[in-house]
């Protein structure tokens, strides 16, 4: 009798980088996710600026969503595909389309023009910061991750102090080299995107995926646009349309019907869905998922509403906004330093989700406490604790579900996660600066009515110096057409800086009282946060990278594929062996020589 043995697959092994070369790689990495936190902070300092020069600051909400819906969108799908095609090609894709997003914002001329520009730009941010989280776990097991993820949000301090700042100075410039200030906002993005091109295509080397044939979710990605845009307009033009008007209602039903034929398309998709479904099976993700979403609420509620509190009612220009908001930044870098550091020696992580969304909680009702009379020191501590809070919370979530599930996986959780932040953060902005310029014209109104009782108030209107400056004109003409019932189109709110002290103060009044209303909102969602935190599952740390895992997972299906074609292999051997010996003993019978060979 012969047998024949299948021999099993040899296990390939990856051999993690040095310390030197995770820095090195990390540097390429840091780049890309430089442009996109520079981007969120620098455009937000400027946007008065921007809004002003092209006569539309109450459309920001427009501009800030269409980057903040295409980067939501797309930020699955890059996970997706990079899971699919791998991660080094996916992320010079995704710097290309933000560096020509980019230039295209800096050449807008009108805010709507600007929004669709800034649309193009998410695309591309989409992929930034969820395929870098992504290599870093290919790369390094999520005990040393937790160290190493440090170096990620530093990035992102870095980029949230210098944003403001860089930010301030090109929005407070009337031209730079023949080019108007504020456009300089986005076309730093060119020299910085390119750079980071040629660093990630010479540094970063990955070993090729297993090529696995998947299809690409189209039916899924086409749904979910038709899920989150009409939710994200209405949020925005509610206040305009009327919350119960008929194009208001067409946006709920057509958001709701995308998001049921959303959840068909990724039941029908299965393992190649953008989302698949069940992810949702696995609690620390599905658990993650929603913590990540209001944390994105809270957080995106205080970015975007800070800035022009510092602007319009204390009197900053963009440059001292900026700077005023340095504290914040320090807080989140010395939160996710101590996180990272803690989790790396301990492997526990739990903790400091749970105690950065009270932090954040926090730091949100105090920061509902926003006057106009409110003192800088009050700023400083509150955006300290606001952004220790942040810096508690944002990686260890995002560690937390990257160790949850299989490794194949990781790159689709890791964005997914993302995009569950991401679309926290454009609801909420959309949502938030919704309910800041719905509710500042009546809060005006009312503090004009307020101050029209004052003998201050009184004497400036009578004042004729107040009354022969233009620059009163637009508040003089309010009170004299209605009592203070019809306030002044805050589309350009340059006018308010020029106005007398005593005429502005209601103006600045009424705007703080909208900022304390959108943070008391923040603050009530945070304890939603603090709930989920708590249900967040706490498990041992791997301790092998994502690319060695996927090695095991690959060697493992082979290894089981040889087991199953071995044994096959075995059984027809041994029934030609059964043949042969019959055949034997059938020709000894029949009286030919046993030795010789049947005839054919």
């Amino acid at each position: 009798m012969s047998s024949q043995h299948t021999a099993a697959p040899e296990r390939q092994t990856f051999v993690p980088p040095t310390h030197r070369e995770i820095l090195t790689i990390l540097g390429g990495l840091m780049l890309g996710m430089f442009l996109a936190a520079l981007d969120q902070t620098i455009v937000a300092t400027s946007i008065r600026t921007i809004g002003d020069d092209l006569h539309g600051l109450s459309l920001q909400a427009w501009v800030t969503t269409a980057y903040l819906l295409t980067a939501t969108i797309s930020t699955p799908l890059y996970g997706k595909l990079s899971d699919i095609y791998g991660r080094k090609p996916l992320y010079l894709i995704s710097i290309s389309i933000f560096v020509v997003g980019s230039l295209l914002s800096g050449t807008a001329d009108s805010m709507y023009q600007l929004a669709v520009y800034r649309g193009v730009q998410g695309l591309g941010a989409g992929g930034l910061m969820a395929l870098a989280i992504t290599i870093l776990g290919d790369l390094v097991a999520p005990r040393e991750r937790a160290r190493y993820q440090g170096y990620f949000l530093a990035v992102f301090g870095t980029a949230s102090v210098l944003g403001p700042v860089v930010g301030g100075f090109f929005a407070g410039a009337e031209t730079i080299l023949g080019i108007t200030g504020w456009r300089w906002v986005f076309l730093i993005n060119v020299p910085i995107g390119i750079l980071a091109i040629i660093v990630v295509a010479r540094v970063l080397h990955l070993p090729p995926l297993k090529r696995v044939d998947h299809k690409i979710d189209y039916p899924g990605a086409l749904a979910l646009v038709v899920a989150l845009v009409p939710l994200l307009v209405v949020a925005e033009q509610g206040r305009i349309w009327g919350w119960d008007s008929p194009r208001s209602m067409a946006c709920y039903v057509t958001g709701v019907l995308g998001v049921a034929a959303f959840i068909l398309a990724e039941r029908y998709a299965k393992a190649d869905a953008i989302l698949p479904l069940y992810l949702f099976r696995n609690r620390t993700f599905s658990v993650g998922a929603a913590a990540n979403t209001v944390i994105g609420l809270g957080m995106f509620g205080g970015l975007a509403t800070l800035p022009l509190y510092l602007q319009i009612v204390k009197g900053q220009s963009p440059t001292e906004a900026g700077l005023t908001l340095i504290p914040f930044t320090l807080g989140i870098m010395t939160g996710s330093i101590v996180a990272g550091q803690t989790t790396s020696r301990t492997g526990r992580y739990k903790a400091f989700p749970v105690i950065g969304t009270v932090l954040m909680g926090l730091g949100a009702l105090f920061f509902s406490r926003l006057e106009a009379g409110t003192t800088l020191p009050f700023v400083f501590a509150v955006s300290i604790l606001f952004g220790l809070g942040l810096g508690f919370t944002m990686q260890p979530l995002v560690l937390a579900v990257q160790n949850a599930v299989q490794v194949r996986d990781m790159g689709v959780a890791t964005s997914s996660s993302l995009f569950f932040r991401q679309m926290g953060g454009t609801l909420g902005t959309a949502v938030f600066l919704s309910v800041l310029f719905s509710t500042v014209g009546p809060n005006i109104a009312a503090a004009f009515r307020t101050a029209s009782q004052t003998p201050e108030f009184q004497a400036a209107v009578a004042d004729p110096a107040v009354v022969a400056d233009p620059a009163n004109a637009p508040v003089l003409g309010m009170l004299q057409g209605g009592g203070g019932g019809a306030v002044p189109s805050l589309d350009d709110s340059s006018f308010i800086n020029a106005l007398d002290p005593r005429l502005a103060q209601p103006f600045l009044d009424g705007f703080a009282q909208s900022v304390d209303t959108v943070l008391l909102l923040a603050a009530f969602i945070m304890v939603f946060g603090v709930i989920l935190t708590v249900m967040l599952p706490e498990l041992p740390l791997r301790n092998v990278s994502g690319i060695q895992g996927r090695f095991d997972d690959d060697a493992a299906a082979s290894a089981a594929g040889v087991t199953a074609v071995g044994a096959v292999t075995a059984v027809v051997a041994d029934e030609a062996a059964v043949g042969r010996a019959a055949g034997a003993t059938s020709t000894t019978s029949s009286g030919h020589p046993g030795t010789g060979a049947a005839p054919g």
